[in-house]
């Protein structure tokens, strides 16, 4: 270095510059030091740098400077982990980069394959059928209800609200699904006992329609074994189908906006009582427009969600108040309602409308369904509305009486059944119960389903084959023993139910006092032949027995067919095929598709045979064996019925406007203890008959009394005039006398 450079070189410098040797690190710290490498010390100032030798090469301070400082013990332990970290976090980014990659593709795919709005609001498999009552009320409803479309600015804001506070309060602010809910949602299943997937779901609005939608599929009956099988398979939890799920709710937030996501899903969602959507779920329970629901209203809808089927208002009122408090609460907590609306809204709880409180019509609006063509019920692509037959008064009347002979008529715990239906002359049946439990729908409905057998109930179809026939309710039958040899079983001799014998009676009294003995000899007399032909034409139609004891009711029937066949008696002797529809049309065509279903049919006996046959049963209310059906101020007549070991009772009757059928068992065959038709079943008949009645102005009977029998007295021979006694001798006297007078003629 020149001497006019102003400094004198450094002699260590000089040296370790010349030999090439490396200058030795510095230690402090002791043990420390050499346990965890070089300790820092106090910093000092740098010394100027000294320019390099011409003859070192370019990159050997590079090299020096990637040369790794000694690190000690815990430094090289931990050397593998570090390196792992390294490693996992390289793989990881390049892993994360190419799966975000991926579902970018996939929700792009996902929206550009995702149908226009309008679409996607009724996703029913099937449509819906609406029952109305003879004055065109709405009273049941079946299949999938729709009630048209609805929009999250249509809808009331309390039914808005309630929803989003209820099932995803960030709905709002997250992109389709939220990290936040389902790590919650992760921990509640987790401290519950359940899996990790199990129970809590963590789902957001957009994932909930996502899964409504089946991720696009739509039913077709060629893919799949059933609805039922389609539905399952939409609602599968498998870790991948979350994964797939997530996917097309983040593409549905890509396609809509929130509020057309939210339209979606109250249109789409499941509200329980066959009501699809806001709309439908409104005018099911409250009989109103979504638009127009209340807070307690529209919270109670919000409640169902969760739990559809078991918490609808028509299944648990009290359950579903519940639950719609609850709602109010998350309302109130998210700032949709203050503390006085809450507590209003909490303090008067929704409440049914009277056509929901009817339980969707319940055994008539199971027959209705059963009546018609399945493509038009039970399997209906459309939305179908059938104007029925149903007087709603009527029905309410029906209900009322059973439950009211039962609650106090009879011993508590009994498992006795009974079952009603009443009907105009021309067989409309305006009301039908099918058992003891009248608020129920898909069950047993012993009215149309139960066929059991008869017994005097049936004795009206022989005494209109004798009327028919010539015979007068006034002739003479001899009730005494009486047997027949049947041919492979032996003798058979019927008994009255008295065990007595009344000697002559006429057909009148015979049917008053329900009498065997006379109705088999009048069924013999007629011919058992005409007598069938006579029940089957009044439309019981079912094999009858062939034997004598066809006239004491061996042969089956259901209520419904006997009450229809009463009907005809009323109505002058004309058959009756019992009917339920008036009307079916599709909702969208004004024209019906089809129209009545029954009705009056052809004549079975005379006018003047019928009215009669209504006088005679007249006086079984009056006189005999159903005085306990009597109506005051009604005429009223009717049969009682009772089958061997007092297995079924009946009783069927009529006014001038309504026909009555009760019937009175087991299930399982089981005899009645102390019951017959003239008891139970007719006070059953007799309270329905009086809340039927009420309000209407009493008619008389159709029926016809029989003209008296003249009997005429014994001809007696005419008078002789008296001759008196003739002496021997006067004879030839008096027969000159004769011929001289006429000689000479008379003076």
């Amino acid at each position: 270095m020149a001497q006019g450079s102003g400094r004198k070189p450094l002699v260590a410098e000089k040296r370790y510059a010349k030999t090439g040797a490396k200058r030795p690190a510095k230690r402090s710290g002791g043990f420390w030091g050499l346990l965890f490498g070089k300790a820092k010390s106090k910093p000092k100032a740098k010394p100027r740098a000294k320019p390099q030798p011409q003859a070192q090469r370019p990159g050997s301070a590079r090299r020096k400077a990637a040369r790794p400082k000694p690190r000690g013990l815990i430094g090289t332990l931990l050397m593998p982990f570090r390196w792992l970290l390294r490693l996992v976090w390289g793989f990881s980014w390049r892993v994360g980069v190419i799966v975000l990659s991926l579902v970018g593709m996939a929700v792009g795919y996902q929206t550009l394959n995702l149908p226009e709005l309008a679409t996607l609001l009724d996703g029913r498999a099937r449509g819906s059928v609406t029952m109305l009552d003879h004055e065109g009320e709405v009273f049941a409803w079946r299949g999938d209800q729709f009630g048209g479309v609805v929009t999250a600015q249509t809808v009331s804001p309390h039914l808005k609200n309630a929803i989003v506070a209820t099932e995803d309060k960030r709905f709002y602010r997250h992109f389709g699904i939220s990290p936040r809910g389902v790590a919650s949602a992760v921990r509640i299943n987790l401290s519950e006992g359940r899996g990790p997937l199990s129970g809590h779901g963590g789902s957001t609005i957009t994932q909930q329609t996502a899964k409504l939608l089946c991720l696009g599929r739509v039913y077709d009956p060629k893919d799949w074994e059933s609805e039922a099988a389609y539905e399952k398979d939409c609602r599968q939890g498998s870790l991948w189908r979350k994964g797939t799920e997530a996917i097309y709710a983040m593409a549905l937030e890509v396609k809509f906006t929130k509020d057309e996501i939210l339209s979606i899903y109250m249109n789409r969602a499941y509200m329980g009582g066959g009501a699809h959507g806001a709309e439908a779920a409104a005018k099911r329970y409250f009989g109103k427009s979504a638009s127009q629901l209340s807070a307690a209203e529209g919270a109670m809808l919000a409640g169902l969600l969760t739990a559809p089927s078991s918490l609808a208002p028509t299944n648990n009122l009290k359950r579903s108040q519940d639950r719609a408090a609850t709602v109010l609460r998350l309302m109130h907590d998210q700032g949709y309602l203050s503390a006085s609306e809450t507590k209003s809204g909490q303090d008067n709880p929704a409440r049914l409308s009277p056509a929901a409180e009817a339980r969707a019509g319940g055994y008539f609006a199971d027959w209705i369904m059963d009546s018609v063509p399945s493509y038009f019920g039970a399997q209906t692509a459309e939305d179908v509305v059938i104007r029925t037959t149903m007087d709603q008064r009527l029905q309410t009347a029906a209900e009322e009486a059973i439950t009211y002979v039962f609650d106090n008529k009879v011993r508590p715990g009994s498992k006795a059944q009974a079952a009603i239906v009443v009907m105009s002359a021309d067989g409309a049946v305006r009301a039908m119960v099918g058992g003891r439990k009248t608020r129920v729908s898909g069950v047993f409905n012993r009215a149309t389903q139960a066929k059991r057998q008869t017994g005097s109930a049936f004795k009206p179809f022989v005494y209109a084959t004798a009327l028919e026939l010539g015979y007068s309710p006034l002739d003479i039958l001899l009730d005494t023993e009486y047997c027949l040899d049947l041919p492979g079983s032996g003798e058979w001799c019927p008994k009255n139910y008295t065990r007595k014998y009344y000697g002559e009676v006429t057909l009148a009294r015979a049917l008053r006092d329900s009498l065997n003995v006379p109705a088999v000899k009048l069924s013999e007399a007629v011919g058992r032949d005409r007598v069938r032909r006579v029940a089957s034409d009044f439309g019981i139609d079912n094999a009858m027995a062939e034997g004598p004891a066809l006239a004491l009711g061996a042969s089956e029937s259901t209520l419904l067919e006997m009450t229809g066949a009463y009907a005809g008696i009323l109505n002058g002797g004309s058959s009756v095929t019992p009917y339920g529809v008036s009307e079916l049309r599709l909702v969208t065509d004004t024209e019906p598709l089809m129209g009545r279903s029954g009705g009056m049919g052809e004549r079975v006996i005379r006018t003047e045979a019928a009215q009669q046959l209504v006088w005679m049963m007249e006086k079984v209310i009056a006189e005999g064996t159903g005085r306990r059906a009597q109506i005051p101020g009604w005429q009223a007549a009717g049969k009682s019925g009772t089958t061997q070991a007092a297995r079924d009772a009946w009783f069927i009757g009529f006014t001038a406007d309504y026909v009555a059928g009760v019937w009175m068992g087991y299930d399982d065959n089981t005899p009645l203890s102390g019951v017959t038709g003239g008891g139970l079943p007719a006070e059953i008949w007799h309270e329905a008959m009086v809340r039927v009645h009420e309000g209407l102005t009493p008619d008389p009977l159709p029926m016809l009394a029989p003209a008296p029998i003249v009997i005429p007295e014994p001809v007696r021979p005419a008078p002789q005039r008296r001759r008196d006694r003739i002496r021997p001798g006067q004879e030839i006297g008096r027969a000159v006398d004769g011929l001289l007078r006429d000689i000479f003629g008379r003076n």
